[in-house]
């Protein structure tokens, strides 16, 4: 079966926290994914580009290119691009309301599903108070995460030796640091207090790197999770329901993987 034979198409389709020039970014798999999903309308929610880390060091190799190209193709062959900055691409925020080569870039919007409901998609770093009070601080715990990142390639290189799975070090710690735990949940609550405030029904976001697919209080919140560590994504039926779909590499260069459900994550 070939790869057009085998896509996905959905009504929209959300993706944030690419870090595109870092080591990090998991381009390949995210090259992967989008060759086999298509949508009507591709939301880009914030930390595309990782405009903090290129002004330290520039690194871009091809297939970091190849995923910029892949998207731009996407729109030339029909579908909307909308680019909603964030604050690792915060420079874009100064082109608000223009388009690059048919790609639309705004600071939040409201999306309307297939049943009827409003969503608020905004990247979300307008609601960390670290980023928005101290930024230096924002910009160490970006060096300690790019730290975190290789130890987690080291302990991967031995876990694939053993013949084990990937394995997240900082994933981890999110679930299991008492003060992470309760930065995600505050975090989710903040924004879901924002929607209910412009008077929509749910939230999509990104940010903070943590997929989820919940209800709080009333307010549908979902997060895009990240191309870093957990390379998720999320997609809109054609029937208004929300799914997160958690890639994983091909195992075989000719076989074609089955996107994965995961269920909604608990703050």
């Amino acid at each position: 079966m070939s790869a057009a034979d085998a896509s996905q198409h959905y009504r929209a389709l959300f993706i944030s926290d690419i870090h595109l020039g870092t080591r990090g970014c998991q381009a390949d798999l995210l090259l992967d994914f989008l060759r086999v999903h298509e949508a009507e309308t591709v939301y880009l929610v914030g930390d595309i580009v990782d405009g903090w880390r290129l002004k330290r060091s520039w690194y871009w190799p091809q297939p970091h290119n190849d995923v910029v190209q892949k998207i731009l193709r996407k729109g030339r062959k029909g579908a909307r691009i909308i680019y909603i900055p964030g604050n690792h691409d915060e420079f874009l925020r100064d082109f608000l309301g223009t388009h690059f080569g048919g790609v639309e870039v705004t600071d939040s919007i409201v999306h309307e599903s297939a049943d009827g409901r409003k969503y608020l998609v905004i990247h979300g770093d307008q609601f960390d108070v670290v980023i928005r009070h101290a930024k230096w601080l924002a910009f160490f715990g970006d060096k300690a995460y790019v730290f975190a990142l290789g130890v987690n390639t080291w302990v991967n290189v031995i876990r694939r030796r053993l013949g084990l799975t990937y394995w997240s070090l900082s994933a981890w710690a999110k679930l299991k640091v008492k003060n992470a735990v309760s930065f995600i949940g505050r975090f989710e609550e903040t924004l879901s207090d924002e929607a209910r405030r412009q008077g929509v029904d749910g939230v999509i976001c990104g940010h903070i790197h943590h997929a989820a697919n919940h209800d709080i209080n009333g307010v549908h919140y979902i997060n895009t999770g990240d191309w870093v560590e957990s390379c998720t994504a999320v997609a809109e039926h054609h029937d208004g329901t929300f799914e997160v779909i958690q890639w994983a590499k091909p195992k075989q260069a000719d076989t074609v993987p089955a996107p994965a459900k995961q269920r909604p994550v608990a703050a």
